[in-house]
């Protein structure tokens, strides 16, 4: 009987810290067999704020996810997100000088790493390299062209970068806890992994993951990323608004978001002057709603104002798949296809199996898509 290889990863967000370890058998079937949820602490939008906060709550994580899984976590992959996350698109050419002039592996490689080489700043670090396509002495529109005859190949990539200052400061935290890291993904890549199938990456599709503290963009394009970066405004800022708005603690205005709010407003009939109460604290109904609609509001046009033009109209003709804790609320799919004018749905993440129900929710699409991540054979160039 074949070994069960373990994968395991780490989302250290804005509002929790989720650990999970999966087994993958010998017919490449993920089963999840251990989570650990903390409220995050030490966090700001992506970035550690506070370094021991953040590992104290990486290391209660882990030790939950240790005790349900029965597993020692030895190395986990690891989400990162954060405003300071570039996605770029470049072209590189090298020449084919083999004397039979077939494209091998190593050529691949090497225009690769002159993308990486000649167009990152030595601050940055790169975290993906990942081509749109390739062009085979000008016949472009070619996914793999190992193998064939050239004399000068193209590559067409996305780059994902991030300050290396940033990356250090997360790794040092996991390292904190005897921890090592894998690989570290970016969060945007990680929950497209979890909630879009391969057809949804082939006609063109948008994913945002609204998170506490930023939302997370990938547009798949081709079967392949196309666009990515990440806007600096999530759920907590809505939250933000209504204690402001209402003159709220920050623990009841969450609360009344999560139980009373929508996105999208339909009144029913409510009176202006209607209020709801909770803990003891009664607020205007209509205002609570307003306050969430303009924000929400406001996200989904910096969505469109962040894409790129020709991301804009029939090219994502799978519309935008919303993901993570904060796409859970009310009419959050109503509003957006009303900004957007393209077809808009909520996802948590598809096809689960094992003791990760509690996972079966929008807000672990990061999660589970590291661990999709981690299955994959090393060097996949995708």
């Amino acid at each position: 009987m074949s070994k069960k290889r373990i994968i395991s990863a780490v989302d250290v967000g804005t509002t929790k810290v989720c650990a999970v370890v999966a087994e993958v058998g010998s017919d490449a079937q993920m089963r999840i067999i251990g989570v650990g949820v903390e409220p995050s602490k030490g966090m700001h939008k992506g970035l550690v704020v506070n370094f021991n906060e953040v590992k104290d709550t990486i290391r209660n994580s882990i030790k939950r996810t240790e005790q349900s899984s029965g597993q020692r976590v030895e190395s986990v992959y690891v989400g990162i997100t954060g405003h300071h996350i570039i996605g770029q698109n470049f072209k590189g050419i090298v020449a084919i000088t083999h004397h039979d002039h077939i494209v091998r592996p190593d050529d691949i490689r090497r225009i690769l790493q002159i993308e990486q080489i000649s167009k990152m700043a030595s601050n940055q670090k790169i975290l993906h390299v990942i081509p749109r396509q390739y062009v085979v002495d000008g016949q472009g529109g070619v996914p793999n062209p190992i193998g064939m005859n050239a004399f000068r190949l193209e590559a067409e990539t996305h780059v994902i970068t991030v300050p290396v200052s940033s990356v250090q400061e997360l790794v040092r935290c996991i390292g904190g806890v005897d921890i090592e890291v894998e690989d570290l993904v970016f969060n945007g890549l990680a929950s497209a992994e979890a909630v879009l199938t391969e057809g949804d990456k082939q006609i063109g599709t948008i994913v945002a993951d609204i998170g506490g503290g930023t939302t997370n963009i990938a547009v798949y394009k081709d079967g392949t990323v196309w666009h990515s970066a990440v806007i600096p405004v999530g759920g907590q800022q809505v939250t933000d608004d209504i204690a402001i708005g209402l003159s709220l603690p920050l623990n009841i205005a969450e609360e009344m978001k999560k139980k009373f709010g929508t996105s999208f407003p339909i009144y029913d009939g409510r009176s202006e002057n209607e209020s709801v109460s909770l803990n003891g604290y009664t607020v205007p109904y209509r205002k609570l709603c307003d306050i969430i609609h303009a924000r929400m509001e406001e996200l989904f046009r910096l969505i469109t104002r962040d894409l790129p033009r020709d991301e804009k109209g029939e090219s994502v003709s799978g519309g935008l798949v919303l993901t993570g804790g904060s796409s859970k609320m009310a009419g959050i799919d109503d509003l957006g296809r009303e900004v957007l004018k393209i077809p808009v749905k909520v996802s948590a993440p598809l096809n689960l199996y094992g003791s990760g129900d509690e996972l079966n929710d929008p807000a672990y699409a990061t999660t589970i898509g590291l661990l999709i991540w981690g299955m994959r054979p090393k060097n996949s160039a995708k």
